[in-house]
């Protein structure tokens, strides 16, 4: 902690008290981005549920799931894993911001990958989740949206082609353009100053 001349902590520091339950809440968030894939992987939709507000949204850059309300949300994972066969989610970096101005909420960034079987044939998935995270009454963290969007959803056998397109999102019957890097601005923006050969 940072004291003034007179022993007085500075403005803008946080007490211990404080940085104490930000590292708490940022371990909460952390352990609810995990379990959001063990329940998947294992079909657990009750404690899926329970990952989600009542208010929930769960959206994806293609417009294929656009679920609004917890119950909704639960009966679009039911229509995917009606397609899908086993699978294992993985998630890796992740950015948490909480919010100063209102400490029962955060964001994060999220990147996952999954491995999967849907309609019987084997797919890879490179996913990036952009959430955000609402503090219950009860005191649990939980997800009041997630919006998805894939870097490539493709044959595993084909990956190494499928990286050279734009339509890597190869879930469904027709090709699709990627979620992500060609729709970010600043990818637009690097690439018009450096058109790439």
């Amino acid at each position: 902690m940072v004291l003034d001349h007179d022993g007085r902590r500075m403005a803008g520091e946080r007490t211990l008290e404080e940085r104490v339950r930000e590292l708490e809440d940022r371990t909460a968030i952390s352990e609810l981005i995990a379990q959001y894939g063990f329940h998947i992987d294992d079909r657990d939709v009750d404690a899926l549920a329970g990952l989600f507000t009542n208010d929930a949204v769960m959206r994806s850059s293609d417009g294929v799931m656009n679920a609004r309300g917890r119950d909704a949300v639960i009966e679009q994972f039911h229509g995917r894993f009606a397609a899908l066969g086993p699978s294992n989610h993985f998630t890796h970096d992740r950015v948490v911001e909480l919010d100063r101005a209102d400490p029962d909420r955060a964001t994060g960034l999220v990147v996952s990958h999954a491995e999967m079987t849907r309609e019987g044939k084997a797919k890879v998935a490179c996913i990036r989740y952009h959430d955000e995270y609402r503090r219950c009454a009860d005191g649990q963290w939980r997800f009041r949206e997630r919006f998805l969007s894939f870097f490539y959803f493709t044959d595993p056998r084909e990956l190494g082609q499928t990286l050279e397109e734009t339509d890597r999102q190869k879930a469904y019957a027709e090709p699709a353009p990627a979620g992500w890097p060609e729709s970010l601005e600043t990818w637009k923006s690097y690439y018009a100053e450096r058109p790439r050969p």
